[in-house]
C-alpha cells in the first residue's frame, strides 16, 4: 500500500502551479513579486514567489557588495556567480517536480512571509 500523493493546491492564475512555481524564479525577484501580486490562494506558489524574492534580492545585494571590496570581493563575486546560476536551476527543476524545497535559513523566513499574502 502506497503512501497517499498530496501535490500543490491549485493556482488562482489557472495555470498549473508547479508550472507557476518554476515560472517565480524564472525572471528572479521580477517573476517572484509579480506572481506574489497576482496570486491568491495556492500557499506552494506564494512560498515559491516569496523565496525567489528573497533569494535573488540577497544574490544582487552581496554582488554589489562585493564589488566594492578590491581583489578578494571581485574574486569572490566571480565564486558567487555560477553558484547562484546552479541555484538557479535547482529552485526551478525542484519548484517544477512540486516540492516545497526550504533553502537555509530563507526557506522558514519565506514560508513565514508568504503566509502573509
Amino acid at each position: 500500500m502506497q503512501a497517499p500523493h498530496f501535490g500543490p493546491d491549485p493556482s488562482s492564475t489557472g495555470i498549473d502551479p508547479k508550472v507557476v512555481g518554476l515560472l517565480c524564479y524564472v525572471g528572479c525577484f521580477i517573476t517572484g513579486i509579480l506572481f506574489l501580486a497576482i496570486e491568491k490562494k495556492s500557499a506552494f506558489v506564494k512560498f515559491h514567489a516569496m523565496q525567489s524574492v528573497i533569494v535573488f534580492v540577497t544574490v544582487f545585494v552581496l554582488n554589489i557588495v562585493l564589488g566594492f571590496i578590491p581583489f578578494i570581493g571581485w574574486f569572490l563575486g566571480l565564486l558567487l556567480a555560477p553558484l547562484a546560476f546552479i541555484l538557479w536551476i535547482v529552485c526551478m527543476l525542484l519548484a517544477l517536480q512540486g516540492k516545497w524545497f526550504k533553502l537555509p535559513i530563507i526557506g522558514d523566513y519565506a514560508e513565514q512571509q508568504a503566509s502573509k499574502f
